[in-house]
């Protein structure tokens, strides 16, 4: 005996259709919160190993600049923090366009998010910091655990919590 169930569809039953997460959200609300998370975590973890916030902007400015961002005045300083926000802005840009290929990402979005920033951390570890100018080398274990950790919570995870928020009904 054949049993036939007739399913109404989902607009009918008061369910928003998927929608692709707004790229303002994401990238925008990510990226300068991924930057304040991050430069939060920065500024405590290397604080805590004897490292000033201008130290860690200059270390960031070195990427472009190379050695010299560690002589001078503020404009080192500057760009460093300028810089620290573009690339989370590029990291939450990586995530939207991801997303839209990937929708499971923002159904899941603490899955996708902490698996992302782990991701994250891994290409800027060993491949964009690598061919920039800035001082590099293996690290050690408290910061790549502070590294893998941090990127997961404070980098990863916001940025798909915005994307998500953005995909429910406009």
């Amino acid at each position: 005996m054949a049993v036939s169930v007739d399913v109404a569809p989902a607009a009918q039953c008061g369910m928003a259709f998927e929608q692709p997460p707004r790229a303002r959200d994401t990238i925008l609300y990510g990226g300068l919160t991924v930057g304040l998370l991050d430069a939060c975590d920065a500024t405590l973890f290397f604080g805590a190993l004897g490292a000033s916030p201008e130290r860690i902007a200059r270390h960031v400015a070195s990427g472009l600049l190379g050695p010299s961002s560690f002589d001078g005045g503020t404009a080192p300083i500057v760009l460093g923090v300028l810089l620290h926000f573009t690339v989370a802005i590029c990291i939450a840009t990586v995530f939207y366009l991801c997303a839209r290929a990937l929708p499971v990402l923002v159904r899941h979005p603490v899955r996708g998010g902490l698996g992302f920033g782990v991701v994250a951390y891994f290409v800027m570890t060993w491949i964009v910091v690598p061919l920039s100018r800035a001082p590099h080398g293996t690290p050690r274990l408290l910061v790549l655990i502070n590294g893998i950790v941090g990127h997961a919570l404070l980098v990863g995870l916001p940025i798909a919590l915005w994307a998500a928020r953005s995909t429910r009904r406009r």
